[in-house]
């Protein structure tokens, strides 16, 4: 059967979330997911495949360790609503439902349960797009604020680490 092609994809930032589009024609992807995992490994070719729709930090390190931890659960957090809310296109009775591709499947559900017309992806290609924002991330995300990601994901690594000297 053919995979249901996705159209846009949540990327969760220890800094925030981020919503890409996905521009990858993918009518015939399953016998050219080598070809696409080399795409995916050069920046270049990569910014061909996806396209950066929002952006939204945290507003500090509790409410990154909030979401981190809602993530975890599988619970679609209040920053999360409201980014795939504003970010993903409205379904209309004429569309069929948007495909999202998202990194931890329990998310699914929750998202499913909040936005129904959402269908959540988290195959093999969904994985590989994902790595591939990981990968460049810090190109990918340079316009916003450099510096902010590391300083953001170290504040991040601090309240883990307080949080786990409470419970221990």
């Amino acid at each position: 059967g053919a995979m249901a092609p996705i159209e846009y994809l949540l990327f969760e930032e220890p800094t925030g979330y981020a919503v890409f589009k996905v521009k990858l024609q993918q009518d015939d992807i399953g016998s050219r997911l080598k070809e696409v995992q080399e795409q995916i490994n050069d920046f270049g070719a990569f910014t061909k495949l996806i396209e950066l729709v929002s952006f939204a930090p945290f507003k500090g390190a509790a409410e990154a360790l909030e979401n981190a931890n809602d993530i975890s659960e599988g619970l679609v957090s209040e920053s999360l609503k409201a980014i795939l809310d504003l970010n993903l296109p409205k379904a209309s009775s004429k569309k069929k439902n948007i495909t999202l591709a998202i990194s931890d499947k329990n998310l699914g559900p929750s998202i499913k349960e909040e936005f129904p017309y959402v269908d959540c992806i988290s195959n093999e290609l969904a994985q590989d797009l994902i790595r591939g924002v990981r990968l460049h991330g810090e190109k990918l995300f340079k316009g916003l604020q450099s510096g902010d990601l590391e300083r953001a994901q170290l504040g991040l690594g601090h309240a883990y680490s307080r949080a786990k000297v409470k419970f221990s």
